[in-house]
């Protein structure tokens, strides 16, 4: 009879336990999912001094593989970080669905006229005038990254908080 309580038990925590609870999409196509509705990102480089900088950023969207393309000022002090280090992170958050999804990975600074013309969007023609040279692209390339949806019901470890890891 203990036994056969422990095991109703254990049962109905395995099945009130959110975090065990796995969604009918995958990882990859729930971050996909967070980053459209999230429509932009933070982009996080590292300066000499170790410190972290954010800014609000305009991407694309990612492509099979999660590689992100952005654009750019090439005089903007986010190149001239990445140029130094090119780890960097992006971060999307969806408000509505309260989801978000960090990526981690590295960047690179691209200037190449058939990818500048590929990566181009009209609504940035304020923004740079001249597209040959005030306009520059940044090509991130993710390495591993988190999930939390409160929609998929993916919340982390209840103790740790530690999220599900993505892995490219």
């Amino acid at each position: 009879m203990r036994y056969f309580l422990v095991l109703c038990l254990l049962t109905l925590f395995v099945s009130c336990n959110s975090e065990t609870q796995l969604p009918k999409k995958n990882l990859k196509e729930i971050a996909r999912e967070i980053i459209i509705a999230s429509k932009n990102c933070a982009l996080i480089t590292v300066d000499d001094n170790g410190e972290a900088n954010a800014r609000a950023m305009d991407p694309f969207l990612p492509d099979e593989n999660f590689t992100i393309w952005m654009g750019t000022n090439p005089k903007s002090l986010k190149v001239a970080q990445i140029k130094k280090n090119s780890k960097t992170t992006l971060y999307y958050f969806d408000a509505k669905n309260v989801s978000y999804v960090t990526l981690k990975g590295n960047s690179e600074i691209v200037n190449t006229k058939r990818l500048k013309d590929k990566f181009w969007k009209k609504e940035w023609k304020n923004f740079y005038k001249n597209r040959t040279t005030d306009y520059i692209l940044i090509k991130f390339t993710p390495t591993k990254g988190n999930v939390i949806s409160e929609k998929y019901k993916i919340l982390g470890d209840s103790i740790t908080w530690k999220t599900p890891q993505l892995n490219f």
